[in-house]
């Protein structure tokens, strides 16, 4: 549960200005801080990211594990450690972060203000550019706020644009607007568990291909699924944290 992996990609986007070209775009997902592990993996698997100094940090959403107000002090001794990009840190949140059954938005409100006060820009149904690169963050599909249509028929498909998407299921419903890039997401946390040559047993999505890794969607669209750093439940075989 502790063997960290760091996956390293070749990333290219179409309309990516000369600037950003072999600049480093970091990925963290499916933190989960709560009771149900030792969250001082967390801090140290963010103090070695931080040694990477990556030009961008996306957060793709699960912050907590949560069971009630204890996680938002967790969570911010958590990310008074958080990784930051030289040029932006980006975020958006995912249905743990919704609190119970995925419907209590004061629970989502107040992570998105921790995360704000310590440096993330939080991405809810929005767009924003930094440096010539347009990140789109959608909000978490089992979430109370999850709204894509509108911010996906705005995007400026002449510029260069990413996704940022918690729940990869998103990847199948009709509100791309012939959007052809990356998008990148977590929710799945590849399962935690996998047997040799054998599927995952549990992934929370009805897609059952949407485990983890690279998925060409033969459509110009790339996902790309972490495996979270964090764990549900400490327990890990032959799934790496990422």
């Amino acid at each position: 549960p502790n063997w960290l992996e760091f996956v390293r990609k070749k990333m290219p986007i179409k309309n990516l200005p000369q600037n950003l070209v072999g600049k480093t775009l970091m990925q963290i997902s499916d933190i989960h801080i709560g009771n149900r592990f030792d969250y001082t993996y967390i801090i140290d698997s963010f103090k070695r990211a931080q040694n990477l100094n990556p030009d961008f940090v996306v957060y793709t959403g699960d912050y907590v594990s949560y069971d009630n107000q204890e996680q938002f002090k967790q969570l911010k001794e958590v990310l008074r450690f958080s990784v930051k990009g030289k040029i932006a840190t980006i975020g958006i949140l995912g249905n743990h972060d919704y609190g119970k059954n995925w419907k209590e938005t004061n629970v989502s409100n107040k992570i998105s203000d921790l995360l704000k006060q310590s440096g993330v820009t939080v991405l809810r149904n929005e767009q924003k550019e930094y440096s010539g690169l347009n990140f789109i963050g959608l909000d978490d599909y089992w979430g109370t706020n999850f709204n894509p249509e509108p911010i996906m028929s705005q995007y400026n498909d002449k510029i260069a644009n990413l996704v940022l998407c918690h729940n990869p299921d998103v990847c199948d419903l009709d509100v791309w607007n012939n959007y052809k890039r990356w998008v990148l997401a977590g929710h799945t946390h590849g399962g935690q568990v996998k047997p040799p040559f054998l599927p995952p047993f549990m992934i929370p999505v009805k897609n059952k291909k949407y485990a983890s890794g690279e998925i060409d969607l033969e459509d110009g669209r790339t996902l790309y699924i972490n495996r979270a750093l964090g764990h549900l439940w400490q327990v890990r075989f032959n799934v790496r944290p990422e």
